[in-house]
């Protein structure tokens, strides 16, 4: 009876086709969710221009089109000004200029500098196509990401390189603004490719062009910065230095070009010094914080042994910042110590790890700057320099940046004046290669144009006179030396010039060897 109950109700022929129906639910739709996730491929997409690589969840890629701030909250305001612009833009009557930096770094330092550098680039941009006499071509500016530490910067600049032709006319990249070997790559590869980039903050001296056979390593580089050479002449026309008191703090991390470089120019400066080098090693990304500043605490305690009153420090901010609070906490407090060390001092003044309290044991931490904002503005006491740069310049950049931003745009370090700066070079390089009648310049002609970047043809720069030599570099350019106050500001003391005084009216470079 059981039995016939159940094959009465429980399977008729409406039950089994309700259960093979059920089954083929249950068991086809995830089987064909499966099939079609394996032969669909992934969508990577971020915006127009921009996609996550294999393996990444970046954001890489150019965009300049629809406001695309690459998933950084900070760049929103600016990245939606840049769209806006760019928007007003005809097809056929601009050439684009493309800011090429790690835009998605998760590195607190790095991204103020990004953000800094972006809005200076950004100034330019709106100067070059509404204060500029009508000039033409006009200025399409887009946003290049290379990721974090540059990692991605063979996909962006491979992107670049198809960007030449119309619609984009790409005619220079700037930004460029980290002295390591990746973004030493993506100078070879976009100038082997016949465009020519503008570097902001590279000051490695082997990032750079120079007379001698084969040391027109990138054909079509400029650059707005002194080198780390010419940083170190700088302070050192300025420190006066006793070599006979003095030592060198360096890293022994080899191919980072900044470091590498800065070290070789530092110890140039003191030869006939002492003591030998004190060494450490930063991990392999060098924002990490890593152990070194164990190190940093055994070195103050050998510094203590030296008669030394003069550190120089050839490393990176990370490391800087380690090394200043455990010299502030040293054990021969009653002794007077003054650290000189490059541009990245400039991150210091963001630095929430910066202990302020080592700036206030007889400690004076001091830096080359690749631009400050009171450098040419006179005070009393100090009148500026009658070469070299001009107050009228650096006030037309201050006017031009408050655009940026709705709110003050920071400019103690220096990055958005020489991103400003940077771009202004790009923009008188795109103009001059445009002839007469013609819209836009051909790609080639535009890296011509840097051998006659000087005398009455130089840039009128916010971070001084942009006089460039026969290789793409500025020639004697004005470095701020900038002392970190005991609140952790970054204040302007004065500046210092790589040929021990400005340079003439006349802004020539010599020959050189």
């Amino acid at each position: 009876m059981p039995n016939r109950l159940r094959n009465r109700y429980l399977y008729t022929p409406r039950q089994k086709l309700f259960a093979a129906l059920l089954a083929l639910v249950v068991v086809g739709l995830p089987l064909g969710w499966a099939v079609q996730r394996a032969t669909t491929p992934e969508d990577r997409s971020c915006a127009p221009g921009v996609a996550r690589p294999q393996g990444s969840e970046e954001c890489v890629g150019v965009n300049g089109r629809d406001g695309y701030a690459f998933g950084v909250p900070e760049l929103g305001e600016v990245a939606a000004l840049i769209g806006a612009e760019n928007a007003t833009l005809k097809d056929g009557e601009y050439a684009t200029v493309a800011v090429l930096l790690p835009l998605t770094s998760p590195d607190p330092g790095m991204r103020v500098k990004v953000l800094h550098e972006v809005q200076g680039a950004y100034a330019r941009q709106y100067r070059a196509n509404h204060e500029s006499n009508s000039e033409t071509p006009k200025i399409r500016l887009v946003l290049a990401n290379t990721g974090r530490n540059n990692a991605h910067w063979q996909t962006t600049v491979e992107q670049l390189k198809t960007m030449t032709a119309a619609p984009d006319r790409l005619r220079a990249v700037t930004g460029v603004a980290t002295s390591s070997a990746e973004i030493r790559q993506a100078v070879a590869a976009l100038t082997g490719a016949g465009i020519a980039v503008v570097g902001t903050t590279i000051t490695a001296d082997d990032i750079a062009n120079g007379p001698g056979p084969g040391h027109n390593r990138f054909p079509g580089l400029a650059r707005v910065s002194p080198t780390n050479g010419d940083e170190a002449k700088a302070l050192a026309h300025f420190g006066r230095v006793n070599a006979a008191k003095a030592l060198l703090v360096q890293d022994t991390r080899t191919g980072d070009h900044y470091t590498d470089t800065l070290k070789s120019a530092f110890s140039a400066s003191l030869k006939g010094a002492p003591y030998e080098p004190q060494l450490f090693t930063s991990p392999t990304d060098p924002t990490d914080e890593g152990t070194t500043a164990n190190t940093f605490r055994q070195i103050t305690h050998l510094i203590c042994d030296t008669r030394a009153e003069t550190v120089f420090f050839a490393g990176r901010h990370t490391q800087l910042r380690q090394f200043i609070n455990a010299l502030g906490a040293r054990g021969c407090a009653e002794r007077a110590f003054t650290v000189l060390t490059g541009d990245e001092g400039s991150y210091l003044g963001a630095d929430t790890l910066l202990d302020r309290r080592a700036l206030r044991s007889r400690l004076t931490v001091r830096y080359a700057s690749l631009a400050h904002p009171d450098a040419w503005l006179p005070a009393p006491g100090r009148p500026v320099p009658a070469t070299g740069g001009s107050t009228v310049a650096y006030k037309t950049f201050v006017t031009d940046v408050a655009r940026a931003s709705k709110k003050p745009v920071a400019l103690a370090d220096g990055q958005a004046i020489v991103a400003y700066d940077a771009m202004a070079t790009a923009v008188h390089a795109i103009r001059q290669a445009t002839p007469d009648g013609a819209a836009f310049p051909d790609l080639a002609d535009v890296p011509t144009q840097w051998p006659q970047v000087k005398g009455s043809l130089r840039v009128q720069g916010a971070s001084g006179w942009i006089c460039l030599d026969n290789f793409g570099n500025p020639y004697n350019k004005a470095v701020p030396v900038v002392e970190l106050a005991q609140d952790g500001s970054q204040r302007f003391v004065a500046i210092a010039w790589p040929e021990g005084e400005p340079p003439a009216a006349s802004c020539l470079p010599p020959r050189r060897g």
